[in-house]
């Protein structure tokens, strides 16, 4: 097995917000905490639509589907931001 592979404590649990943050509760019994302003998407949805989030990929992560939003417990222990988003070309 090497670093980069998931282990099974690192399944999803639960997830919940507060104003500024949305925490990852996982199976082994540790929470992720990171600032909601790293997932655009997220920061802009409402709390009923935070609310209603899936366990997707084997448990590894999770699914928003009112905001199309996918994250994974990996992303989130690496500290990672959500990507920005494409630029949109207009064409003139």
């Amino acid at each position: 097995m090497t670093g980069s592979e998931p282990r099974s404590g690192e399944r999803v649990r639960d997830v919940h917000f507060t104003e500024n943050t949305l925490a990852v509760d996982l199976m082994d019994g540790r929470t992720i905490i990171v600032p909601l302003v790293w997932f655009p998407r997220l920061c802009q949805a409402t709390p009923e639509q935070r609310r209603n989030w899936r366990v997707s990929s084997a448990g590894f992560g999770i699914h928003w589907p009112d905001v199309d939003e996918d994250l994974s417990t990996a992303g989130l222990l690496r500290g990672a931001p959500a990507a920005a988003e494409p630029a949109v070309r207009r064409r003139g």
